[in-house]
């Protein structure tokens, strides 16, 4: 049965410049200095520089402006931006301090390098080889086949397909594989296998032969399974030798690379440098707080474009030709208004965010202790400088701090609390730092199972159920025990 009845509610929508805003407190360093970028190559009113007296006011244009018909209802002009009048939050009571950013004012570049591609070295090792037209054609298709990681994800009836379809190359499989084990013969050793298994094979088959060589050859061969679940009684019962011996097939097996086009020097993938959005240091015992100065440009409002609308003003003959140049000109220096203001915002916030979390942290920030971080989360910030939750966590996203102790990305900083037997609230970085150092360095208890690392941690003080230590270790990226085994 279908009803009408009338509903009132309260909802909030933000704007085309707000939801801007949001974007713009978001991006790190580098991600923002694109944006800056993209911004000034579209709108021809802003400039970079220290501020000019502005010309342009739109309150005054407005009370001028004889068209009635333009809507400007959308627009925001010079008046200040809030970020709090649509996050229901108060004003935070805060002022930056005016040595707030650091002395990285000026972008520095990197020389640029060309490097040889990995799949190029590849093709430079083909032709050390006697190869024919049609063999080579076959060879280089191969390479290109490769995936970064050294890889041909392809079966050979695929590969004869598309050298036909693609190439017009018509050959037969027996011809495919022939230029394959060509390819196998290329460096990095392991590369154009198929499989992790034929890539540990590839790499051992280069290797000088030994005992041990042999035996791991022979594991990785004909006890691909065994191995991988670390089945280790069944191969010393299926081979037949002492615990050293198949300790030392395994610790060569250890030794290969799972991933041979990943450690190519030369390969073309662009590496990524971390720049640091704020800087921490201790100065006479007392934490300072920078931000990264590339996050503050001089910026202002073309002084042309000013000019422009003040002749526009001036002018007592407004053709409607005058019109359309006039909105045009009207809507990039309010854009251009909109986006200082809003950078100066983006400024305020990220720093008055950080400098909230490193007072919050700052017996770590002091001593580089990771047992001294405290349990910290979102809402502790945002209660702290009267922001959004959701602003603090744009803050904290894809966000770096330089730190005595080196780089840190932000929410790494943020962990929930959890009671010792004390009562006293501990993070819970510091049960998952327990948590994973077994693995690493207690070779005695490296492959305790769940249920004994949490009686471990209750006799340490943190009463913890098994079930969180699982959810501990799969953030983690530890295995369960038996994969976690050693010989």
């Amino acid at each position: 049965m279908l009803k009408q009845f009338l509903n009132l509610k309260l909802s909030q929508k933000l704007s085309p410049q707000q939801i801007q805003l949001m974007k713009l407190i978001q991006l790190p360093t580098q991600a923002f200095e694109q944006r800056l970028k993209e911004e000034m190559n579209e709108n021809p009113a802003l400039e970079a520089g220290k501020e000019e007296e502005e010309l342009y006011e739109k309150d005054d244009f407005d009370a001028n402006d004889d068209y009635d018909d333009y809507d400007d209802t959308d627009e925001i002009g010079s008046e200040e931006i809030n970020i709090d009048e649509y996050l229901n939050d108060d004003t935070p009571d805060y002022k930056t301090q005016a040595n707030n950013y650091s002395d990285d004012d000026e972008e520095r570049e990197s020389p640029l390098t060309a490097p040889i591609s990995f799949h190029q070295d590849l093709i430079n090792q083909l032709n050390t080889f006697i190869l024919n037209e049609d063999e080579r054609e076959i060879a280089e298709f191969l390479v290109g086949s490769i995936d970064d990681m050294g890889y041909i994800r392809r079966s050979i009836p695929d590969i004869v397909d598309d050298l036909a379809f693609t190439q017009g190359i018509y050959t037969d499989e027996k011809t495919v594989e022939k230029m394959l084990h060509v390819i196998h013969e290329l460096e990095p050793s392991g590369v154009g296998a198929r499989d992790l298994q034929e890539c540990l094979l590839l790499q051992l088959k280069h290797k000088t032969h030994t005992e041990y060589i042999a035996l791991a050859t022979d594991i990785i061969e004909n006890q691909f399974d065994a191995f991988t679940k670390k089945h280790y009684d069944k191969l010393l019962q299926q081979y037949s030798v002492s615990n050293e011996q198949l300790k030392k097939a395994i610790h060569e097996i250890e030794k290969l690379n799972p991933k041979p086009g990943g450690s190519f020097t030369g390969n073309n993938k662009i590496t990524e440098n971390i720049v640091p959005d704020f800087a921490i240091r201790i100065v006479d015992g007392e934490l300072e707080l920078t931000l990264n100065g590339r996050n503050a440009p001089s910026l202002h409002v073309s002084k042309e474009y000013q000019e422009m609308m003040q002749t526009y003003k001036d002018s007592r003959d407004k053709s409607a030709s005058q019109k359309d140049a006039v909105q045009f000109i009207k809507q990039k220096l309010d854009s251009a208004k909109w986006f200082i203001d809003a950078i100066r915002q983006r400024q305020e916030t990220l720093f008055v965010t950080m400098n909230a979390i490193m007072h919050f942290q700052q017996e770590f920030f002091l001593e580089g202790d990771e047992t001294k971080m405290k349990p910290m989360i979102l809402k502790d910030i945002a209660d702290r400088v009267g922001l959004d939750i959701s602003t603090v966590s744009r803050v904290a996203n894809s966000k770096y701090v330089e730190t005595p102790y080196g780089t840190k990305l932000i929410k790494e900083f943020f962990s929930e609390a959890m009671k010792n037997d004390q009562g006293e609230d501990v993070s819970t970085l510091e049960i998952k730092k327990f948590s994973k150092t077994p693995s690493k360095k207690r070779t005695n208890t490296n492959h305790l199972p769940d249920d004994q690392l949490a009686e471990i941690l209750k006799e340490k003080g943190y009463p913890i159920a098994r079930r969180t230590i699982a959810k501990y270790r799969e953030q983690l990226d530890i295995p369960v025990a038996r994969l976690r085994k050693k010989m």
